[in-house]
């Protein structure tokens, strides 16, 4: 296998999903990908190709064909399965999947029930006003991260997309933007931002509406303002910097969506952007955790009209959060089979959640070895998505994004595999 160079490679390890890489190859594994940041870096280094066999049952060496009646035939027995994960896999694999939920009157659900389900909710209830990252990245003056540490977890979102960058009105780059951090402890974003507001734990409902009230002219409280960690001043000064801002952008995370108030939470801080276009141009923006999370959003809502948390055990498309979610279901031990697809929850959920997982019949779709596929009856390893499965992502600005293949694997991609197992099922119904 012979050396070559990829550009215009897709990162997909974060949201940002960055498609400036340019990776180089041996043939075998990628050797430098340049422009990427620390994690993207490790993404790639450590996605080479790996001894797994072609498929597993209950962990041992099987043929794929095997495996794929076995899987079709343990959520055909099924009456209530499970799909669940998708938001590391392509659009098109997301689409497959839906489809199979559909084929097996089962429920599907997405990483976005556990990261920004709040969000969703937040977002059904009054609305949101948003822009791309590139518009942010050209006009932006004031940028606000509430409730996430990108320093750490989107490490290029401050070089590529919101304070560093020369954008078009904004010709100072980094010296023509203030940033402003609200969590509840100093990060490393902390200390690259302009002012930091260190809210307490729990608090931020309360900040955020009295946020509300001192832009609209109201009097607060100055106890309720204590109560935040912020004092009264520091909370006008920020309301004004909003105000005056020629254009400003919030960017916030699960520091936010999953603390106290959750939904409530994401409401508020929408509902005050909202509210900001009355005196400046002003938008808002979730900082997504996987790197095909927004794609499941849109392939869900395209396709069923929701988000996350489909039941399809009617024949139609339901969906209710709290009911149909991934946690929740687990929880109660109301599925007795689940497909996992791109995802870890043995090691990511609940522990009553994980340890009824355990319990259950369990068919996992996943590039590597997980605490997930140790307990799995059937494993089926896949191609990686971006690096050797093409397809689409969606950035967390709900761009869509083209991935590019950089090896080639001796694996089938997420979209091959489901789509198999799609044909299995529909042969067993018959």
């Amino acid at each position: 296998m012979s050396a070559s160079v990829v550009n215009s490679a897709t990162c997909t390890f974060c949201g940002c999903v960055c498609d400036d890489i340019q990776l180089h190859t041996d043939g075998r594994q990628i050797t430098e990908s340049r422009n990427a940041c620390s994690l993207g870096e490790a993404w790639f280094r450590n996605h080479s190709d790996h001894d797994l066999p072609e498929a597993l049952i209950d962990g041992e060496p099987a043929p794929l064909e095997s495996a794929i009646q076995t899987a079709a035939e343990t959520l055909t027995r099924a009456d209530m399965p499970l799909i669940y994960g998708l938001g590391n896999v392509t659009c098109e694999a997301q689409r497959e999947a839906l489809f199979l939920a559909q084929d097996i009157g089962g429920v599907i659900d997405s990483h976005t029930s556990i990261t920004h389900g709040p969000t969703k909710i937040g977002v059904q209830l009054v609305g949101k006003v948003t822009s791309t990252l590139g518009e942010i990245r050209n006009r932006a003056d004031l940028v606000i991260f509430w409730g996430v540490n990108p320093a750490e977890s989107h490490p290029r979102m401050f070089s590529r997309c919101a304070l560093d960058p020369v954008g078009k009105f904004v010709r100072n780059g980094r010296m023509g933007r203030t940033a402003v951090v609200v969590d509840v402890r100093e990060t490393p974003s902390a200390e690259q931002a302009d002012l930091f507001l260190q809210i307490q734990p729990n608090r931020d409902f309360e900040a955020l509406t009295s946020l509300r009230a001192i832009i609209k002219g109201f009097d607060v409280d100055s106890r309720l303002s204590h109560a935040t960690g912020l004092g009264l001043d520091q909370l006008r000064d920020l309301a004004n910097r909003m105000k005056s801002a020629r254009y400003g952008a919030i960017f916030f995370g699960q520091g936010l969506t999953a603390t106290r108030g959750k939904h409530v939470n994401a409401a508020a801080v929408l509902k005050l952007v909202a509210e900001l276009n009355e005196f400046t141009k002003f938008v808002i923006m979730p900082m997504r955790v996987h790197g095909n999370e927004a794609g499941a959003d849109m392939i869900f809502s395209m396709t069923t009209g929701y988000p996350m948390a489909v039941s399809f055990n009617r024949g139609y498309p339901r969906s209710n959060p709290g009911e149909f979610t991934c946690a929740d279901l687990l929880a109660r031990g109301e599925v007795d089979a689940a497909l996992i697809v791109g995802a870890d929850p043995a090691a990511t959920m609940p522990r009553r959640a994980a340890e009824y997982l355990a319990r259950i019949p369990t068919i996992v779709l996943d590039p590597k070895t997980t605490a997930t596929s140790r307990i799995a009856r059937v494993h089926l390893p896949t191609a990686v998505t971006g690096i050797s499965a093409t397809g689409t992502a969606y950035r967390m600005d709900r761009v869509p994004i083209p991935l590019r293949r950089a090896l080639t694997s001796r694996f089938q991609t997420d979209e091959e595999l489901i789509r198999r197992l799609r044909f299995a099922v529909q042969k067993a119904t018959v």
